[in-house]
């Protein structure tokens, strides 16, 4: 646990990695305030995750029903995938309430799981490119379009190499590791999907019959 500054002065902030690869490295960076009494009001919680420049900071609102609140340094988000799977780790929760909807919460082994819906997860443009190489050597985009671009690594073996481009202009050009993203994508395809993203972040999909899809990973605490 580490420390930040709140509206009211110092404040304690979790800080996890969230879609670590299988040799525990990488992952995305998340910022969970367990106390989000510490930090009331849109405003203020808007302020402190642009000041702390995580892809996602979460706010917890109530931490036995597990409802949360989740930014991005330049908006609010209704759903986000590695700050739910991440925030039912850190809380050890059956299940996370977000403005989107329930989110439900389980633990196998090494790996952290969640299960949304794919219309939580709006707005993000699906972009296929012929191989993993192309992928690779794609630039940053430039800002307005949210932009998840990805290949087969392994169409079979549904193996896939992916980038995340938020394209919101907020410092953040490319998400190491996107759980809604990675949602939309198998729900897109109807199939499980076990997805390199980033610098070497993995992530685990399953979807199930109701629509909803599983997405799961590792998650390590920071500075423990």
């Amino acid at each position: 646990m580490t420390s930040a500054t709140g509206p009211d002065g110092p404040m304690e902030l979790d800080v996890l990695r969230v879609f670590c690869g299988p040799d525990g490295r990488h992952g995305n960076a998340l910022g969970v305030v367990r106390d989000g009494t510490a930090v009331p009001g849109e405003a203020a919680r808007q302020e402190l995750a642009r000041r702390l420049g995580f892809s996602e900071t979460v706010f917890v609102d109530d931490d036995e029903r597990g409802v949360v609140d989740i930014y991005t340094p330049s908006a609010r988000l209704p759903f986000a995938g590695h700050p739910c799977v991440g925030a039912a780790w850190l809380l050890d929760l059956p299940e996370l309430r977000t403005p989107a909807g329930l989110v439900t919460a389980r633990q196998d082994g090494e790996f952290s799981w969640i299960t949304g819906r794919p219309e939580w997860a709006p707005g993000r443009t699906l972009r296929q490119h012929g191989s993993a190489a192309e992928v690779d050597a794609l630039d940053v985009p430039p800002p307005g379009t949210w932009i998840y671009a990805w290949a087969w690594l392994d169409e079979a073996a549904g193996r896939v190499r992916a980038r995340a481009f938020p394209g919101r202009g907020d410092g953040i050009d490319e998400d190491e590791a996107t759980g809604a993203a990675a949602l939309l994508l198998t729900a897109h395809l109807g199939r499980a999907l076990n997805i390199r993203q980033g610098v070497g972040s993995q992530i685990l999909t399953a979807p199930n019959p109701d629509g909803t899809v599983e997405v799961g990973g590792r998650v390590l605490l920071v500075g423990a």
